[in-house]
């Protein structure tokens, strides 16, 4: 299982920034940015394996079920 930052939105972000620094902006003048999508995954194969369940209201909350 795993909770956090949207690794789409940071990757997008770092490329934005790295576009900004090639056009000659200074990394210091450049706003810091937190990721505001956070994502929920399970990994449903591992979990099976290690003899855990998860309830239905988690399974139907999360970004992606890997079976």
């Amino acid at each position: 299982m795993s909770y956090g930052g949207s690794f789409v939105q940071s990757h997008r972000q770092a490329g934005v920034y790295a576009g900004r620094i090639l056009k000659g902006e200074k990394v210091s003048d450049l706003p810091v940015h937190q990721v505001t999508t956070v994502e929920l995954f399970l990994n449903l194969k591992a979990a099976n394996t290690l003899g855990i369940t998860f309830p239905l209201s988690l399974l139907g909350r999360a970004d992606l079920a890997i079976e």
